[in-house]
């Protein structure tokens, strides 16, 4: 252990290449010190925050993280995976699924109110895994998510092209084109993804609110043509479409394929839902949190469920599960009928819309997960600024923004997307895990150890189910290891909720019926996790040991040296008097 946080007189650990070279041979010592060091909600909320010299402006309402939320959920692609989960896995029944997934996903947003109700900076989940399990998991966890991010718009900016040249009738041959000398699927520039992505970042480094307007009029457009084909759907369609396939020798009725195939939907809708989490980066902006961000954040989540409930049955009344396009299933349909084509273009220009709020909400997310994280020093404090006169985040901003045109040039849409999804699951895992945590531990007043111990055991207990659910073959072997299973995990939530005594209760919002709420939201992400291919596993591995190599050549040393400064602080217990006083 180092005697002294400074090397040499007071130099910092990256103050010539002597004192890095020293600074490198105690890097056991020091990551032994900052890993699992916590954070506390009151140094979060002010010293912190202060890193970045100007505050944001708190101009942000309930209606404004409503408009925020459906705008970053409902993208384009719920008109690809309704027609996909409908054809292969759960028939007319979809509208099940949507419902389900949506329960689960209003429980996992309940997770992330929690959180941002006490501690509303901009931050996200970054901040909540810092302040509950540390700050190399909190790093490792805001790594990837910011991979996610950049990957996942630069893989939308790329479909708003292919979209928008479907509703005109271009190909987007027109406006890309082929370079000979790159490797296939880097090889098509598209000069369009790349004006979208810089637009979206001019307007959300020129003001928070302004973007909440432009999102607003978005999000509007877009439910309006939601709404169209809603309506077109239930007066074009045939009820008995929701029953009746079209080739007889089909299974047939409102649940072809049992509740399996419902619940195999259900997972493959569930990211339909994905985007919520971006609100919670938003709550240092929010006038009122405590009210504000509980009616923005589930309200949003729960205006999303009707509307794909609704869309999932329009599309189910307009053809038999069995003609449905499961790659343009509104598009095909329409189609299909003569006099009818024109709605195709409305669907595409409604994806078009789609595509522009869902980018310019994750861009507002991705840039503050970025800010924060310079504030923690695990990256350079320059990232962390704040402009004066616009009171926005803009050198992350502008620098991610930058990155992700850079990548939406000349990356395939194919290629993006199979890098996308497990970064975010796992954060929604790992806040459902901490919100429990912090619950129920109190450091230096409680023992861990139970809690821990719990949250490890449910956690192999649903990856067990999740590993039968996926690759045990059917029959009555089957059914008896996922019913064992989940009476095991549901005794062992019930034992630890009688057992163990909540340490704190939130003084603010809480998420209701704890312990049960987050388990469920544990298990789901543990049985989509399952779900994904083994190219997201190995993404998620490479990106994660690049993390690591950051972390141990460059951020330990950061943060070490900051502590050493007084720049961060690190306590055992939280300062409730702190939190009041800021939030008054």
């Amino acid at each position: 252990m180092e005697a002294h946080y400074r090397n040499h007189g007071g130099d910092t650990s990256f103050s010539s290449l002597r004192v890095y070279l020293n600074s490198l041979s105690h890097t056991p010592s020091r990551f032994s010190r900052r890993a699992i060091s916590v954070s506390t909600s009151y140094d979060e909320m002010s010293r912190v925050r202060a890193v970045s010299g100007e505050q944001m402006r708190r101009t942000l309402r309930w209606y404004d993280l409503v408009g925020l939320g459906i705008g970053g959920m409902i993208g384009a692609g719920v008109f690809v995976t309704t027609g996909r989960a409908s054809r292969l896995l759960a028939g007319p029944s979809i509208v099940v699924s949507y419902a389900i997934a949506g329960l689960c996903a209003l429980l996992s947003a309940f997770c992330y109110t929690e959180f941002a109700v006490h501690l509303p900076v901009a931050g996200g989940a970054f901040s909540y895994i810092r302040i509950t399990f540390g700050e190399f998991p909190a790093f490792i966890t805001g790594a990837n998510l910011i991979m996610d991010y950049v990957m996942s718009n630069a893989a939308v900016s790329r479909g708003f092209t292919a979209y928008l040249g479907s509703a005109f009738g271009l190909s987007t041959s027109e406006w890309r084109f082929v370079v000979s000398g790159l490797p296939n699927g880097f090889n098509e520039i598209d000069p369009v993804a790349v004006l979208v992505v810089l637009a979206v970042t001019f307007i959300i480094c020129y003001s928070t609110r302004e973007s909440s307007k432009v999102n607003m009029v978005l999000t509007a457009l877009h439910i309006a043509f939601i709404v169209f084909v809603i309506v077109m759907g239930f007066w074009k369609g045939d009820k008995k479409n929701l029953t009746r396939p079209a080739n007889p020798e089909n299974p047939s009725g409102f649940f072809p394929f049992g509740a399996s195939g419902v619940f195999n939907g259900a997972a493959m809708v569930y990211l339909s839902y994905i985007g919520y989490d971006a609100v919670s980066t938003m709550a240092e902006e929010v006038r009122d949190p405590v009210k504000d961000i509980p009616m923005g954040i589930s309200g949003s989540v729960a205006i999303v469920i009707v509307l794909y409930c609704l869309m999932a049955i329009s599309m189910s009344m307009l053809l038999p599960y069995d003609l449905i396009d499961p790659e343009a299933p509104y598009a095909a349909a329409f189609s299909k009928s003569e006099g009818w084509e024109w709605v195709t273009k409305v669907v595409g220009i409604g994806a078009s819309f789609g595509i522009l709020t869902s980018l310019l909400v994750a861009m507002l997310g991705q840039a503050r997960y970025m800010c924060v994280i310079g504030r923690s020093r695990v990256v350079p404090t320059w990232f962390a600024k704040v402009h004066p006169k616009t009171s926005t985040p803009v050198n992350a901003s502008a620098f991610l923004g930058i990155f992700t045109a850079a990548l939406a040039l000349f990356t395939d849409l194919n290629v993006l997307l199979n890098l996308v999804s497990i970064g975010t699951l796992f954060v929604f895992y790992m806040v459902a895990n901490a919100v429990i945590f912090r619950r129920y531990v109190a450091v230096g007043y409680t023992r861990p150890w139970p809690t821990l111990s719990f949250l490890c055991l449910f956690s192999i207990t649903s990856t067990v189910f999740t590993l039968v659910w996926k690759l045990a073959p059917s029959g009555s072997p089957k059914w008896f290891m996922l019913g064992a299973s989940g009476v095991a995990a549901i005794a062992i939530v019930q034992i630890f909720h009688c057992v163990v005594p909540q340490a704190r209760t939130p003084e603010f919002w809480g998420v209701p019926l704890m312990p049960w709420t987050p388990c469920v939201s544990i298990f789901l992400n543990i049985f989509l996790l399952g779900s994904l291919d083994a190219p997201s596993y190995i993404r998620f591995g490479f990106f994660s040991g690049l993390a690591v190599l950051v972390y141990v050549f460059y951020s330990v040393h950061a943060s070490y040296d900051a502590e050493g400064d007084g720049s961060l602080d690190f306590k055992d217990v939280e300062s409730f008097e702190g939190i009041n006083r800021i939030l008054s």
